[in-house]
């Protein structure tokens, strides 16, 4: 089953536990309290919106992509319904460049991590880059590798895993261990990733 087909078939039968119908609190946290400015922002993995939502309401020009259908029109639906504006793509964002870069700000939850090879990691961080423009910011939240083996949740990522993908293109600020803002009985763990895009990136362009 591709990419798409899997996330599509996922959101189609309901089978969405990352979808807790509230923004993340580390995205709050982080935009409030470091702060972060109002500014072109880039979600993604937008899944059904509120994330991008959230931002919309507190001054931030919003792009969203995610790589299912479903998702994009439930958070299209959520935006109309919240009487804010966001923009949103169906796109699979390893592959494809999403409309409207450079971006000061990008923000994914449970993306970069979903990729199991180092190698589409890589590609995913370098692409991140390509979005943001010089010293652009991105948050991202990673599935843990200090939670304890489990068959199912999000996929369990080492902190050397995130520097090995990051390290050539972004400074790390801040990586920090958390929690998934989630529904489940017990929350899974996770690390919370403050990056900045690094003035002569492999991916700046310039």
């Amino acid at each position: 089953m591709s990419t798409h087909n899997h996330w599509e078939e996922r959101y189609r039968i309901g089978s969405t536990p990352w979808d807790a119908g509230r923004p993340d609190f580390n995205l709050t946290d982080i935009v409030t309290k470091r702060p972060i400015r109002n500014c072109k922002t880039l979600e993604i993995g937008c899944g059904t919106g509120d994330n991008a939502v959230w931002l919309a309401r507190n001054n931030f020009t919003v792009t969203g992509c995610d790589v299912s259908e479903i998702a994009v029109q439930k958070a299209r639906e959520k935006a109309s319904n919240a009487n804010v504006k966001c923009t949103f793509f169906v796109t699979d964002f390893l592959n494809d460049e999403v409309p409207g870069a450079p971006f000061g700000f990008v923000f994914d939850r449970g993306c970069f991590h979903s990729f199991d090879f180092g190698e589409e990691r890589n590609k995913f961080a370098e692409n991140v880059a390509v979005h943001l423009e010089k010293g652009g910011l991105w948050l991202s939240i990673v599935g843990s590798a200090d939670d304890p083996p489990r068959d199912h949740g999000p996929p369990r990522r080492t902190a050397t895993d995130i520097v090995m993908a990051v390290e050539p293109y972004f400074e790390i600020l801040s990586l920090d261990s958390s929690y998934f803002d989630s529904n489940r009985p017990k929350t899974p763990r996770a690390w919370v990733c403050l990056m900045r895009k690094r003035v002569r990136s492999v991916a700046s362009g310039y």
